[in-house]
């Protein structure tokens, strides 16, 4: 039996404008030669230029989906992505290979405040066109309420909504970023890996 190849992603969160580091996940991306790119959130910092934020992976010719953080409206998000010709999945999904991949961005802060039923509601529209699939990744810019994520910080607290939605959807992995300090953390809630990939960004295969 043809073995099955594995969808290889880098995904990374909290740019804020770093034009720097967009070039060099930008280089690491075509280096891992990954089949996608998902950026969660915080792309821009306080809405601020959006220069050359996108430009470095569209150079590279890499597949970008994106969901907004709380330093950008869903605005910002959607002209990014009309301007470059990317998916933003905020309440959305995408087919990759056998696997769905469906997102919300926003935070319960910031400029993208969004409450926690509607973040819920959002993931569970993305996740109803995709749950036939063998596999699925939820895209998130906030953490989970009630997660050692949530222990590294005083200032943003997890979201009840993004916890709702891994119990009762069970994504295989979901992607988060938002605490700086909780970079590179992985762990489980339930069946669902919960991954906080940082500005590093992470390189995830499924």
């Amino acid at each position: 039996m043809k073995k099955e190849k594995k969808l290889k992603i880098l995904a990374a969160g909290d740019i804020h404008g770093d034009v720097g580091l967009a070039k060099k996940l930008a280089e690491r991306a075509e280096k891992e030669k990954v089949d996608l790119v998902i950026l969660c959130g915080d792309i821009t910092y306080a809405d601020q230029s959006t220069k050359n934020l996108i430009g470095p992976f569209v150079k590279k010719h890499e597949k970008i989906l994106l969901v907004p953080g709380n330093h950008e409206t869903v605005a910002t998000a959607d002209f990014l992505a009309d301007v470059y010709g990317i998916k933003n999945i905020h309440g959305y999904s995408v087919k990759y290979k056998d696997t769905g991949i469906f997102g919300c961005g926003g935070a319960n802060i910031g400029l993208a405040q969004i409450d926690e039923k509607e973040l819920y509601g959002l993931l569970k529209k993305g996740f109803d066109k995709i749950k036939y699939l063998k596999k699925k990744i939820m895209v998130t810019h906030v953490h989970p309420s009630g997660t050692k994520m949530e222990k590294f910080t005083r200032f943003f607290p997890g979201s009840t909504g993004v916890k709702r939605a891994v119990e009762k959807l069970k994504p295989d992995i979901l992607l988060c970023s938002h605490v700086h300090e909780a970079e590179g953390i992985e762990e489980k809630i339930g069946k669902t890996k919960v991954i906080n990939v940082g500005r590093k960004g992470k390189i995830i295969e499924i």
